[in-house]
């Protein structure tokens, strides 16, 4: 064996434990060793308990009702892509976005939705995109790359439902801009 060769890998992991880690890692030195025999890229299984962590959340509540509303009315299509995203499962994969945000006391009303996709819904939320208006597109200036236009609908240009009486409200519209957009 060539002596400047570097050892296998189980051996420099029992040159670790015996530097003083051992009651770092505790229970994994008792772990099974890879089988000697193995090739140097074979894979140790070893098992791994993960710890259970109870938590107590403190959030406002959010109506699940809101969701497949917003979507129904937008007939799950994103309104700034014209996607329209079907998984293998049926379910749509376009979001129910608030307008003015739920952490900023925005209702669960459909006129303070909005159906975007995953993506689209990201920026919307951190202000990176908004609606005026008059339905156009608003980019947040020198914050996105220009290849974000691609995402979005040619004439830059919102799909709001059908009816009437589902449109996003000129106020959270305008809330979103002022208080949101980083444009």
């Amino acid at each position: 064996m060539d002596p400047d060769a570097a050892p296998p890998a189980h051996k420099h992991r029992d040159l670790i434990l015996q530097a003083g880690f051992v009651f770092t890692l505790g229970e994994f030195s008792e772990q099974p060793q890879a089988d000697p025999i193995a090739s140097d890229f074979a894979e140790e299984s070893v098992a791994f308990r993960r710890p259970v962590v109870e938590q107590i959340v403190r959030r406002p509540f959010r109506e699940a009702a809101f969701s497949m509303r917003v979507k129904d009315a937008y007939e799950n299509t994103c309104a700034m892509t014209g996607l329209k995203i079907i998984n293998g499962g049926g379910r749509a994969e376009v979001q129910a976005a608030h307008i003015r945000p739920v952490a900023h006391h925005g209702p669960d009303s459909i006129r303070n939705g909005i159906a975007l996709s995953g993506t689209v819904h990201w920026m919307f939320d951190r202000g990176l995109i908004s609606v005026d208006d008059d339905w156009r597109i608003l980019i947040a200036k020198d914050r996105l790359p220009d290849t974000v236009t691609r995402l979005l609908r040619h004439d830059r240009r919102v799909l709001p439902p059908k009816q009437a009486g589902l449109h996003p409200h000129i106020n959270f519209l305008r809330y979103h801009r002022e208080r949101i957009f980083k444009g």
